[in-house]
């Protein structure tokens, strides 16, 4: 049975952009971050971090470093109550140094190369799920395969329709929810 999900950029969204974060232990959760993702979790709705990486392609990071900064992630949200259900990350770069990992490829945003392999993953229904980041690409992805974007806004202009602008995760969580189910707005 195809299901409603809701994916989340990683950066700005979840935690404090560090560019190109390197160090696990400078992982830091935004504010409200975990309440918002306990709602989602509440309701059965599986919580899905899609995330660029490029910082791989051009040699910063390699793999096993992302998996113990998305471990640290994991678990600091864990210890708050807050599930993730899946991380897909693409680790490519047109431009990378790292020549595994030089090129074009479906999986980098705005491509939905993540999020069809999160809907097959959780049997999800694409034109039922949400997108919440903060830049326009996160809306254009979620938006090519007939689901709805929330851009978390902090006062910048956008390239792209979005379905909402919310000032945070949690207001984005709210937004969700309601459209989900109109009945139960306040």
């Amino acid at each position: 049975m195809s299901k409603i999900g809701v994916f989340l950029d990683r950066d700005d969204t979840v935690i404090k952009d560090k560019v190109y974060l390197r160090d696990p232990g400078e992982v830091e959760i935004l504010p409200g971050v975990p309440g918002a993702i306990k709602q989602l979790n509440n309701k059965v709705i599986p919580v899905i971090i899609v995330s660029n990486q490029s910082g791989i392609a051009r040699g910063y990071l390699d793999e096993e470093r992302l998996a113990q900064i998305h471990d640290r992630l994991l678990s600091t949200l864990a210890r708050q109550g807050a599930t993730i259900d899946g991380v897909y990350y693409c680790p490519h770069h047109p431009e990378g140094v790292v020549e595994a990992y030089s090129r074009e490829c479906e999986c980098r945003k705005p491509s939905p190369g993540m999020l069809y392999k999160a809907a097959r993953d959780f049997g999800l229904d694409l034109g039922k799920c949400y997108m919440v980041g903060d830049k326009s690409i996160d809306v254009e992805t979620i938006h090519r395969v007939g689901g709805k974007g929330i851009i978390i806004g902090k006062g910048n202009s956008y390239s792209i329709i979005t379905e909402y602008i919310a000032k945070d995760l949690m207001d984005a969580v709210r937004w969700i929810l309601k459209d989900i189910d109109p009945s139960k707005a306040d």
